[in-house]
């Protein structure tokens, strides 16, 4: 997901909010597709702790939750991952996990800008569900299970779907070994993965783990959101993503 940082008025605001607060929240809306999260920048810089992100709540909520995690951290408290935590919530616990390096560019776009790097370490806020189950519990309500993709996990596997679901290739990926150049994500929620050089009796369908299993330079788009398509010329090249409304 692209967040657009450099000297736009996000960067002016989130290095006053800095300057004045030590940290400032940056907040991303849900869409249909993904889930809402709000992270931290600058508790790194100025408290040698990782950020904080957390997901799939209202964004005041999650507001909140990024701001009391700093408030600990002002307190010189270091939080610790594994340990619950009950004070975030009136009537249940949280823990944090540690967030896999991986994850830094897909989701901390603006603290990348901010810092330059993806070298800097970040931690997330895992809530439970009405009966206290953590994401990772088998008795975990499944309402929930897209709210809150888990990110010190599945780091060769991103995509929210299942790794069974049933996705369209083509003979030429699967049997010619033909690279991916083309990923549609229709509005029903039916993925493409295509070589570009297809014809429609050229279509196989398989499991989307196979997808990535072959090529992880997939995993890339695993946030392309509903009516989207992402192109390259090459694997390792850039992913240009467009609306599919917006294609000629």
């Amino acid at each position: 997901m692209k967040q657009v940082f450099k000297n736009s008025k996000e960067d002016k605001k989130t290095r006053r909010h800095i300057e004045k607060y030590g940290l400032s929240v940056i907040m991303i809306e849900a869409t249909d597709y993904l889930p809402s999260f709000a992270y931290s920048i600058g508790l790194w810089q100025n408290f040698n702790h990782p950020e904080i992100i957390s997901f799939g709540l209202s964004l005041k909520t999650l507001h909140a939750l990024v701001n009391d995690s700093a408030r600990l951290v002002k307190s010189g408290l270091c939080i610790e991952t594994g340990k619950d935590y009950d004070h975030f919530f009136e009537n249940s616990n949280c823990q944090f996990v540690a967030v896999a390096p991986t994850y830094i560019r897909n989701y901390f776009g603006y603290a990348c800008d901010f810092y330059n790097t993806l070298d800097f370490p970040a931690l997330q806020l895992v809530w439970t569900d009405r009966n206290s189950q953590f994401p990772w519990n088998p008795r975990y309500q499944e309402e929930f299970k897209y709210r809150q993709p888990l990110l010190d996990r599945s780091v060769d596997f991103k995509f929210r779907e299942e790794k069974n679901l049933g996705v369209f290739t083509t003979k030429q990926w699967l049997e010619d070994n033909n690279p991916i150049l083309r990923v549609v994500h229709e509005e029903g929620g039916d993925w493409q993965f295509l070589t570009g050089n297809q014809v429609p009796d050229d279509a196989r369908l398989v499991c989307i783990e196979e997808m990535t299993s072959r090529d992880i330079t997939l995993n890339e788009v695993f946030d392309l959101d509903y009516g989207q398509t992402a192109e390259r010329k090459f694997v390792g090249d850039i992913w240009v993503r467009m609306n599919n409304t917006d294609q000629g």
